[in-house]
């Protein structure tokens, strides 16, 4: 098992890191904010970021054309800026997932379902968290934390002060150290000892280990993990699925029973399977979901990335 790199290393001392300094600290701040101001402020400065990220912004017109072709230009154009609004507000949100108070979340957030998560570890065998990438990632992870530990699956950051803080934080909460994707051996002792395991497939990492599926009607890279993880292990599949309550209402979790008849020995059924529930589950509100991302970017030998020029 691995545990988190000190902060407290010369090495972070360099300039290059002196912007992370500052930005770890206004987010230190922005944790302890009233959550009204949290919103607003959040939601200013990601329409900000829309306006001068624009290739980011470019990639997710992209995605909403793709992912809702039934929408017309004006109702995709109102998502996007919402969804720019989010992602703002998911700043704050990672902030108050690293730092706020468990006496300040429980305020704002319900979590329903939890008896499904202990129902599944009851069987021994491990739970594989499933869940995807929303602008509340952490924050949604953090309301887990409340009922069971576990281990976050993580890819490295090119920062490596960002990621020493993102997991001695992650740790901090989780009570169990992050676990680097590639770590299959600390992964599968990690289900032998009937732990839980913190996974999101939805993004594209390339064609090694993947399958083509449709997500949302659209021909999309999607890795096989989730199957081939639980055939190996026998852990539960557990879904979950954070949302950001209208206005000032808050949060809500849902975690979901484990998959049943998974894994069905047909890997790209699963797979398939894995992209719908995601999918049901982003039309609720779908301006939390990751646009961002260049989730289409690998296709089938022939086709070309709708992202090229």
């Amino acid at each position: 098992m691995t545990t988190s790199p000190s902060l407290f290393h010369p090495h972070f001392l360099l300039p290059r890191y002196w912007p992370i300094w500052l930005g770890l600290g206004l987010m230190k701040i922005m944790a302890a904010l009233p959550f009204g101001w949290q919103l607003a402020a959040g939601g200013q400065v990601g329409l900000w970021l829309g306006k001068i990220a624009r290739r980011r912004r470019r990639i997710a017109e992209i995605n909403l054309s793709l992912c809702f072709p039934e929408w017309s230009p004006a109702e995709r154009n109102r998502l996007l800026e919402a969804h720019f609004a989010a992602l703002g507000i998911g700043l704050f949100e990672t902030a108050m997932a690293w730092w706020a108070s468990d006496d300040q979340l429980r305020r704002l957030a319900r979590v329903e379902g939890a008896e499904h998560l202990e129902h599944a570890l009851a069987q021994r065998k491990g739970v594989l968290l499933l869940t995807g990438h929303f602008t509340m990632l952490e924050l949604g992870a953090r309301f887990i934390t409340w009922h069971q530990p576990f281990h976050a699956m993580y890819r490295s950051h090119k920062n490596r002060l960002y990621e020493a803080v993102m997991r001695r934080e992650r740790e901090r909460r989780s009570r169990l150290p992050p676990l680097p994707h590639e770590d299959m051996r600390g992964l599968l002792r990690a289900f032998k000892k009937g732990r839980a395991v913190w996974y999101a497939p939805d993004q594209n990492h390339g064609i090694r280990n993947s399958v083509f599926v449709p997500f949302f009607g659209v021909t999309a890279c999607t890795v096989m993990a989730t199957s081939r993880l639980a055939a190996l292990s026998g852990a539960a599949v557990v879904p979950y699925f954070p949302k950001r309550l209208p206005g000032r209402a808050g949060y809500e979790v849902v975690i979901l029973p484990a998959l049943s008849e998974f894994p069905s020995g047909d890997i790209e059924a699963d797979t398939r399977r894995i992209n719908e529930l995601l999918e049901r589950h982003i039309r609720e509100a779908p301006e939390q979901y990751l646009w961002v991302h260049r989730r289409f970017k690998t296709q089938p030998p022939g086709a070309a990335s709708p992202y090229d020029p």
